[in-house]
């Protein structure tokens, strides 16, 4: 290694808080940015908030007490499946996230149902001990044998070394984590890893570290497809970040069409709501600016606030970190 990886996330200059306030303009009085819709090729389902652990700078606040986002019933899921149909979406992918999503105790319909509705389906998981008990093995290993590649699991792995993964996800993680791995590539599941990239190490120095680590174990994983291994960038709302523009696509030489919120949108149901709500990604549980109704048709024509007509206006640090100068998806 070039440099030795430690954690960076502290010291960096707090966000200027006129910033990410006018939904039409910057601080400068640029016109912000938006992103239309092209397709909805991925709908995300978050499951809930709880989790079996409690990470240091989990952007959703997940943890085994945090029950904001309630858990996503089966009912919830098939109207949604449903309504895809209806609207004629081209939806190729279910993703489910959360939280930990195999605490959901009817997650296992929810994959099912979606598989059996032609959908490839994609669960982010941690692997730890809610994916690793006896009736989810056996679910996991029967959906498997019937939809193959249809099935894959992404699981988060902060950093290839035990001490930097339990900086972020606490003592005594690793091991657990790493157990989920094996079982998964001894039975030969669509797998993939998720780490991070708030080590202060260049892109290629991380992925030969997985790299040495998913050889030790013999996981199916290419650490030098990015679709297979995913090195997130760090997000952090508090953290100064330059506002998007018009004019940013031109200087960065991206397209509003290469941002997640383009082809895909996440769905969760808030504690005391009756209904499920639509939001544009997966990054923006909580902020209710960004609410586009409650199902898919009210979602593709809302207008005002933060939207136009269906498009999201790149109104959060989040927008502007994580996924234009980030390059960060959540998506495969």
């Amino acid at each position: 290694m070039n440099q030795q990886p430690k954690d960076i996330r502290a010291g960096f200059d707090p966000i200027d808080l006129r910033k990410f306030v006018d939904p039409q303009k910057t601080v400068q009085g640029q016109e912000r940015a938006e992103v239309a819709l092209v397709e909805l090729e991925t709908l995300w389902i978050n499951t809930g908030t709880l989790c079996n652990i409690e990470c240091k700078n989990c952007y959703i606040n997940s943890s085994p007490t945090n029950d904001q986002l309630t858990y996503f019933s089966l009912d919830d899921a098939l109207v949604l499946y449903d309504e895809i149909s209806q609207l004629g979406l081209a939806t190729q992918e279910i993703g489910f996230t959360g939280g930990e999503p195999f605490m959901n105790p009817q997650i296992l319909e929810m994959i099912e149902i979606a598989l059996k509705r032609g959908f490839k389906v994609l669960i982010l998981t941690n692997a730890m001990q809610p994916m690793q008990r006896k009736r989810i093995k056996q679910g996991l290993l029967d959906l498997s044998a019937t939809y193959g590649e249809g099935l894959a699991l992404r699981v988060s792995l902060d950093h290839y070394t035990q001490k930097l993964h339990e900086v972020e996800r606490g003592e005594q993680t690793w091991g657990k984590v790493i157990d989920g791995l094996d079982w998964l590539a001894e039975h030969n599941f669509n797998v993939a890893i998720a780490g991070r990239t708030c080590w202060g190490e260049p892109d290629a120095n991380e992925r030969d570290g997985y790299a040495a680590l998913i050889s030790q174990h013999n996981w199916p994983v290419d650490p030098q497809n990015h679709g297979q291994l995913i090195l997130f960038p760090e997000m952090n709302e508090y953290i100064d970040v330059p506002e998007i523009t018009t004019a940013c696509w031109g200087v960065l030489g991206k397209a509003p069409g290469d941002v997640m919120c383009a082809t895909s949108r996440m769905v969760v149901k808030r504690k005391g709501t009756a209904a499920p709500t639509v939001l544009p990604c997966t990054l923006l549980p909580y902020d209710a600016g960004f609410d586009m109704g409650e199902n898919l048709k009210t979602s593709l024509t809302v207008s005002g606030g933060n939207f136009n007509h269906g498009a999201v206006k790149l109104n959060h640090p989040h927008c502007a970190k994580f996924c234009v100068l980030g390059g960060g998806s959540c998506t495969a």
